[in-house]
C-alpha cells in the first residue's frame, strides 16, 4: 500500500516537471503570418527601387520589404499585432489603401502614396542647393524729380587783353575854318616902307651895272 502511494506521488510530481516544458513548446508555435505581393506607386509613377514598405498595426511596424526594381514588391509578411487594420508606409509616406490582418492570409494589394497625403514620419532636412543663374536685368525705372538749384559759383578771373585791331581808314578833309580877322592897323605902313626901300635899291644896283657897261 505504501508502494503504491509513492508510486503515486511520484507520478505526480514528474508530471508537475514536465508541465512547463508542455506550456512552453505551445507559447513557442508561432502564429502564420499574412502575406502581401503586389505594386507600389509615388504620385501615380512607379516608387523607386530600393523603397521601403513598411506595415504597421497599432503604430508598431509587423513586417517590411524592399521594392523592386519595377515598382513591385513580393513576400511583404505581416506579423499579428494589437488590432487588426494595417496600414503600410512608403518610405517616409503613408499609402492610402489599408488592409484587415487575417492569419495565414494572402492578398494582392496596390500601394498608392502622394507628397502631402499621407502622415509618415517627416524626413530630415537636405542639404542646400546650389546657388541659381543670376536672372535677367529688370526694366530701367522712371526718372526721378529734378533736384534743387545748386549755389552760385564764384566769380572767374579777367581774361587776358585781345590783340590791337587794325588801323581804320583816314578820315575826310575838314572844311576850310572862318577867315580870321584883321591884323591891327600898324602893319601895314611898314611894309609899305620897306616895299619902297626894296624898289629903291633895286634901282640903284641897275645904275651900278649900266654905268660900268658904259666905262668899259
Amino acid at each position: 500500500m505504501i508502494k503504491v502511494r509513492i508510486l503515486a506521488l511520484l507520478s505526480v510530481l514528474a508530471l508537475l516537471l514536465t508541465l512547463p516544458a508542455i506550456v512552453s513548446a505551445q507559447s513557442g508555435v508561432s502564429v502564420p503570418p499574412h502575406l502581401f505581393i503586389g505594386s507600389a506607386t509615388v504620385n501615380g509613377m512607379l516608387a523607386p527601387s530600393g523603397t521601403v514598405i513598411t506595415a504597421m498595426i497599432g503604430g508598431e511596424a509587423k513586417g517590411s520589404v524592399k521594392v523592386g526594381s519595377n515598382g513591385t514588391y513580393n513576400k511583404l509578411l505581416v506579423n499579428e499585432g494589437s488590432g487588426s487594420e494595417i496600414s503600410f508606409v512608403l518610405g517616409s509616406l503613408t499609402a492610402s489603401e489599408t488592409a484587415t490582418w487575417v492569419k495565414g492570409g494572402s492578398t494582392r494589394l496596390a500601394l498608392n502614396a502622394s507628397v502631402g497625403g499621407g502622415s509618415g514620419a517627416t524626413g530630415g532636412t537636405g542639404d542646400t542647393g546650389k546657388d541659381g543663374a543670376d536672372g535677367k536685368n529688370g526694366a530701367d525705372g522712371a526718372n526721378g524729380a529734378n533736384g534743387a538749384d545748386g549755389t552760385n559759383g564764384n566769380n572767374g578771373t579777367n581774361g587776358k587783353d585781345g590783340a590791337d585791331g587794325t588801323s581804320g581808314q583816314d578820315g575826310a578833309d575838314g572844311k576850310n575854318g572862318a577867315v580870321g580877322p584883321a591884323g591891327p592897323a600898324g602893319g601895314g605902313a611898314v611894309a609899305l616902307i620897306a616895299l619902297i626901300l626894296a624898289i629903291a635899291a633895286l634901282i640903284g644896283v641897275g645904275a651900278v651895272y649900266f654905268l660900268g657897261k658904259q666905262n668899259a
